[in-house]
């Protein structure tokens, strides 16, 4: 893709139309590359139906659920994963089908459910005993959708805690340990409801395959001991996602094509010799869009402060932070950052180079980038820049397209950034307008009915 570097599969701005885009668009900006997402959507069809004929790609709609986002990965053939009634919506408004949807979550009202059966998605993955009541009772009166029940298979993913969601202590699923899941089996079929199948995922952000793949051999084992024990033929499996991608050069996660034959083979090692034939779906976000988006930020004060007697700390502020980018905060994640200078500083436009952190080789200078928010936010710390930096120079943020624009809030009331969509020809659409502050008040009213 244009401006990344050889062998970088990671989607990077070149400093001219980062510098376009700042001035068109202002800053904080999101920014996603269409070829680069539908490049990655494309391979990763690829590799799973080369392995697995018919397995289908469900694109989990958490990841990024920006109406265009949705709309590319509708076109490139993806079933969308909604974990929520507004997320169904935004599909649906993209141009999925509602037979294309399924809806997933672990506390579903019944007026989600209701809505998702009204509109007729084409399943439910359900969480819960108390969800498959909320079902019986509402299909005596809608059109019921197939069913998967979401299994926890016992495994603890190496990846952070707050994106681990498959081992046993978890608030998703059926425990299978503990035999919830075999009941809840017996719960669906004996209410005659359409149970099809099972899901499971068990974390995110895996630098392998390893969690993964033993998830799908524990559900395909499953598959296996319910026929035997219950007679249940299962037609269906998702086996969830949760491939990494590379936030920094430390990151180095599997290939798409060795992932998917992994997972997809213990799959049909488990269950070979018994001549089930399954359609297996697979549940990527992160790893389908996450590479293909930058972040745009301008820089503010440089200000360095006194650690300790000897040492020194100088802080980058930018005008962005917790409010359109939570992961450090959350999570302590990391992410690769490069510089853009303001103007091209006593080098001449033909020296510099289209690559932002290529331009000027030596990396002298380590920084800590810090928010405008009212707390510690620090962004990205021991980052190296050029020792130069100064207000008005831009920086952008690697792989900011999967959890930057779906987790943002309002936070000290900052309204959340816009997104710009790079089209396959070169040009750059807004996709997503700067939220304004009439908007930003709309929904509240003065006590006594003074809402003006």
């Amino acid at each position: 893709m244009a401006g990344s570097p050889v062998g970088d599969s990671r989607f990077i701005l070149p400093s001219p139309l980062a510098r376009e885009l700042a001035e068109t668009y202002q800053t904080p900006l999101y920014v996603i590359d269409e070829r680069h997402f539908r490049e990655r959507i494309r391979r990763t069809r690829s590799a799973a139906g080369s392995v697995w004929p018919g397995a289908e790609i469900s694109f989990a709609a958490k990841a990024n659920s920006t109406l265009a986002v949705l709309s590319i990965a509708v076109q490139e053939g993806c079933l969308i994963d909604a974990a929520s009634e507004g997320e169904l919506r935004a599909a649906l408004l993209a141009g999925a089908e509602p037979s294309r949807c399924h809806l997933h979550g672990n506390n579903k009202t019944s007026a989600e459910i209701e809505y998702a059966m009204e509109v007729g998605v084409g399943s439910i993955v359900v969480d819960n005993f108390d969800e498959l009541n909320r079902i019986f009772t509402l299909a005596q009166s809608h059109r019921c959708p197939d069913l998967l029940l979401r299994l926890a298979p016992g495994v603890d993913p190496i990846t952070h805690e707050k994106i681990s969601t498959g081992q046993a202590d978890t608030k998703f699923g059926f425990n299978i340990v503990n035999g919830a899941a075999g009941r809840a089996v017996r719960v669906a079929t004996g209410l005659s409801l359409p149970l099809v199948g099972f899901h499971c995922h068990v974390g995110s952000q895996l630098m392998d395959a390893e969690a993964q793949k033993s998830g799908a051999e524990v559900l395909a084992r499953f598959v296996v001991d319910m026929w035997r024990d219950q007679g249940f033929v299962a037609k269906a499996l998702n086996v969830g996602g949760g491939l990494g991608i590379r936030y920094t050069d430390a990151d180095d996660p599997v290939s798409i094509e060795d992932y998917y034959r992994e997972v997809s083979g213990a799959v049909a090692g488990a269950i070979r010799e018994y001549g089930f034939e399954l359609k297996l779906i697979h549940e990527p976000g992160r790893s389908l869009v996450g590479e293909s988006g930058v972040t745009l930020y301008r820089i503010g004060t440089v200000k360095t402060v006194p650690v300790t007697e000897d040492l020194n700390r100088t802080y980058v502020c930018v005008d962005g932070g917790l409010a359109d980018n939570p992961r450090p905060a959350l999570y302590g994640a990391k992410y690769t950052v490069l510089h853009i200078p303001d103007r091209t500083k006593q080098m001449g436009e033909a020296k510099e180079q289209a690559v932002p952190g290529m331009a000027r080789g030596e990396f002298d200078t380590t920084y800590t980038i810090s928010g405008r928010h009212c707390e510690t936010d620090t962004l990205f710390r021991d980052i190296l820049l050029p020792d130069d930096v100064e207000e008005g120079d831009l920086v952008q943020v690697l792989c900011t397209g999967a959890y930057n624009a779906s987790m943002a809030s309002n936070y000290n009331r900052y309204p959340r950034p816009a997104a710009v969509l790079i089209r396959e020809d070169g040009s750059h659409e807004l996709v997503q307008r700067r939220e304004t502050w009439e908007e930003m008040f709309a929904r509240e009213i003065l006590p006594g009915g003074r809402d003006e």
